[in-house]
């Protein structure tokens, strides 16, 4: 902790839809825009901010209706990935990722104001570029390589995730 306030770490989840596809398993990403960080870059379908009061799960299924008109997800914990950018506040983050195979409704962007389009890829063929967090999470589900706690953004020897090389 440095100077007088207290550490803080931003909470958000984010879920990956995803489904049987012709290639193998497909997850369905947004081309982020507009919203100021990582524009023009391949993401989740639906992620957001935790909010006061409400759990990562809670918030999961909330962003999904918000973001892509979806809900009664049937949703599956991938990883808790603790990361960091600069040390500022804002950048010290937990993201919380999720799965779900079935759902109600047809995913559709809610919110073209934040992204330019909902594309289904395979996971062995995903589009270029991806939130680079993100894509350590669809690799590790491509892999099968998935652990309950991953970082990413640490330098490698504070990095307590030996089997995870590429979250670093």
């Amino acid at each position: 902790m440095t100077g007088h306030g207290r550490f803080v770490v931003v909470p958000a989840a984010y879920v990956f839809l995803l489904r049987d596809g012709v290639a193998g398993v497909e997850v369905l990403l947004q081309l982020r825009r507009g919203t100021g960080y990582m524009d023009e870059h391949w993401a989740a379908a639906a992620a957001g901010h935790v909010e006061r009061g409400e759990t990562a799960y809670d918030a999961a299924h909330r962003e999904a209706r918000e973001e892509i008109g979806v809900g009664d997800l049937d949703l599956t914990f991938v990883t808790a990935m603790q990361r960091t950018r600069s040390g500022e506040p804002i950048d010290e983050r937990i993201d919380f990722f999720f799965t779900a195979r079935t759902w109600t409704g047809e995913p559709h962007l809610v919110e073209p104001d934040k992204a330019a389009d909902l594309r289904w890829s395979p996971l062995t063929a995903l589009p270029d570029p991806v939130v680079p967090h993100e894509l350590a999470v669809l690799d590790a589900l491509r892999t099968g390589r998935t652990t309950a706690y991953s970082t990413f953004g640490f330098p490698p020897d504070h990095d307590h995730d030996p089997d995870h090389e590429e979250h670093r």
